[in-house]
This record gives C-alpha cells, structure tokens and sequence, in this order.
C-alpha cells in the first residue's frame, strides 16, 4: 500500500464503516447473461463491457460500491484445473492464458510447487498471512468496496483485511519495501479499474495447492463493470524467475443483494486444524 498518514487511514476505514450501499445494489443481475466459468466467461465479459454504461460516482468513475463475491470456481484451493479430494472442491481453473489452463512454469519452478503440494502446512494463509494479489479476491468470503475520493477501497470479510488503493498518479515504493500485501498503484483505463502490484516479499502463495511467487512477480489487475451486478476481473501475472511467459486469469465478481447483508467478524486463528488442505495428504 502507498504511504498514508494515520489519521487518513482512520478516516478511510471509517467511511468504509458508514458508507451506504448504493441503490443500484438491489438490481437484479441475469445469471444467463455470461456463464461463469473462466474461459467463456472472459470471452464473453470482454464483448459486454464494450457496450454497458456503468453506473458512476459523484466524480465520474464508474461505482463499483456495494458488496461482492467471486465465482471462482474452486480456485481458492487450485488455480489450475484439479478434479479435488476428500474434503477439497474440484476446481476448473481459472487460467484463461495460455489456452491449456496451466501456468506456465519453468521446469524447476514447477518442481518446487510440486513439492510444496505435498506440504500444506507451510501455506502462507494457514499461519493467518494477509494472502496478497491476486489470491485474496479468491477467499471463500465476500468483500465490500467503497470509493472516497482518490481511493478505491477494498474489505474483505476474511481475517478482517483491506487493501487500500490509491488512484492519484502516485509511483511505487522503492524497490527495496518488500511487503506481505504488495504495493497497490491504482489508475482510471476508461471504465476499467486498473491496479499495479509490486514489493511483494517473495511468501505469498496463489492458492492451497502450492502455486507460489516469488519477490520479482508482478500483478495487474483489471476490474470491469459488464452489467450492474457483474464485474469481470483479470489479472495478468509476470515473473521472469518463475514463469516461462506472462499468463492471466479471470472470474467473474457478482453483487451480493442479499437484503440486510452485513459481513461477519472472521477472525483467524494459527493453530486450527479444519483445513484439510494444512495436512500432508493434500492433493
């Protein structure tokens, strides 16, 4: 995150607090509209986000306010296609580049995951770490947004985190900053909200099947408004120590309008053993 003085993070977590939902959260989103899973769903979200008109805050942006939740598909315990376990959903992926849904890894990174896969306990988000971009938007919680100006906000029902996101023209940290949440630079692309991720300190995983980065990867996410209720969310991850190219994945965000709706206190707690992924059988 960018530097903040105290008293402006204090002022931002309390218009997160009291901020209402705007009154567009009640419109009814068309599940038919694009499917959900990964591959037609980019493909389809691209099309439909050229011709929709989103709704906008009072300083033109499009108002992305509200609470969400992510059809990821599984994603939460593996990026790649994985057909599952006891106790463990199957995933169908959420790599829609390149076209075989795997990320391309080099040969001895993709053996260190391997090798990482059968050893969950060390998965970051099992010992109560912020889980960094892009993985937090693929917890198994919801999360609300909420824009003052300059900034795009994010709260997350899981483990009471956030990611503040400046949208000011500011540059990164220095490089030698390395950070559990990676250094968020926000910018206006037309109606699309993009969001530059660098400084991260090499820990973070990418899901509970071992997908890791490193300290030299870098995330761009893209969120785009394709009808009121939908937002089609990309990223696009590079890392020259890892990967043999760049690859980007996609889900769809759909509006939670669930009347009264409010997030739960999720705190976490190291040491719990109700993951079936911490155990050594992980798939």
């Amino acid at each position: 995150m960018g530097s903040i003085p105290s008293h402006s993070l204090r002022a931002l977590v309390a218009t997160c607090l009291v901020a209402p939902v705007p009154s567009h959260a009640q419109e009814v989103v068309d599940p038919a509209a694009c499917p959900f899973e990964s591959s037609p769903f980019h493909v389809c979200a691209l099309e439909r986000a050229k011709t929709f008109d989103p709704p906008r805050t009072a300083d033109g942006v499009p108002d992305f306010q509200g609470y969400w939740r992510g059809q990821s598909n599984g994603a939460a315990y593996d990026f790649e296609p994985s057909p599952g376990g006891f106790a463990v959903p199957a995933s169908t992926g959420v790599v829609v580049d390149p076209s075989d849904k795997r990320i391309p890894y080099q040969p001895e990174a993709l053996a260190r995951r391997n090798e990482l896969r059968t050893q969950g306990f060390l998965d970051p988000q099992a010992h109560c770490a912020p889980s960094g971009a892009p993985r937090k938007n693929f917890t198994n919680f919801g999360w609300r947004i909420v824009q003052p100006d300059g900034y795009v906000l994010f709260v997350y029902e899981s483990m009471h985190d956030y990611r503040i996101i400046p949208t000011d023209g500011r540059s990164h940290l220095p490089e030698a900053i390395k950070l559990w949440h990676p250094d968020a630079v926000g910018r206006w692309e037309g109606d699309t909200l993009v969001v530059d991720y660098a400084n991260m300190n090499g820990r973070n995983w990418l899901d509970m099947s071992g997908n890791f980065q490193s300290e030299h990867s870098r995330v761009v996410e893209r969120y785009t408004m394709i009808d009121a209720n939908t937002i089609h969310f990309e990223a696009t991850v590079e890392d020259p120590t890892l990967y043999t190219r760049p690859w980007t994945l996609a889900i769809a965000f759909t509006r939670n309008t669930e009347a009264n709706f409010y997030q739960l206190e999720y705190a976490c707690h190291e040491g719990e053993r109700d993951l079936q992924h911490i155990g050594a059988a992980a798939p």
